[in-house]
């Protein structure tokens, strides 16, 4: 008995190795909404951060110049620098300035404003970012639960089932869970990351905008 199950194992030629390319292909059209996905979240990442990045230029500089040419008493030349800087701080202090002469209170509430403006469109797309982080794996389940149905159907079928046959259905089906969870897991990751560099240039919008009012106050 020992011998035979030596000559069984002997006998047996190696597992041949799948690739990833050939596993996706194998998990069906399923795959293609995830690629879609991927290819969505992927686009709205890399231009958020191209946009937040920017976003964040040198505030400390800019302020400088600013404050020098309020100092000096020139609004416009300061108007002029924020219209050259284009960024969400930039267009905030030029908000202000335009309000010059009037109400502190007044100028507050316009930079507000603006600042709400500016972060509405720092977080364009993101809330399609999370919802691809949301719905990737469920689409995926969905995909396994199809599979695994048209796979048992098969199986159903046939006269005669071989443990092979079975666990392909089964392995092919859960394929699509597992793309589900990666782009799921992916686009959760970049969304966080995205809403952390947001939060930061709303903490310099708030610090830059105070020290503006404070610059206001100051005694000429």
């Amino acid at each position: 008995m020992v011998l035979n199950t030596i000559l069984l194992f002997a006998d047996k030629t190696p597992e041949k190795s799948i690739s990833v390319l050939e596993l996706i292909f194998q998990a069906g059209v399923w795959m293609y909404p995830m690629f879609i996905l991927s290819v969505i979240a992927l686009y709205i990442f890399i231009e958020r951060l191209v946009v937040i990045r920017s976003a964040m230029r040198n505030p400390a500089s800019f302020m400088k110049a600013i404050k020098k040419k309020v100092m000096e008493g020139d609004i416009e030349g300061a108007r002029v620098i924020c219209r050259r800087k284009k960024t969400p701080i930039a267009r905030m202090i030029e908000k202000g300035l335009s309000r010059v002469g009037s109400s502190l209170k007044n100028i507050e509430t316009s930079i507000e404003y603006v600042g709400k403006i500016e972060l509405y469109r720092l977080e364009k797309n993101l809330a399609m970012l999370a919802t691809i982080a949301g719905a990737a794996p469920m689409v995926g389940f969905l995909g396994t639960v199809v599979g695994m149905i048209s796979a048992f159907i098969r199986i159903s079928q046939q006269s005669t089932v071989s443990p092979q046959t079975l666990s392909e259905g089964i392995y092919t089906a859960l394929l699509t869970t597992a793309g589900g969870l990666i782009v799921g897991i992916l686009a959760n990751v970049s969304y966080n990351y995205l809403m952390t560099r947001v939060q930061k240039v709303v903490h310099q919008m708030e610090y830059v905008s105070m020290d503006f009012m404070d610059l206001l106050q100051e005694p000429s």
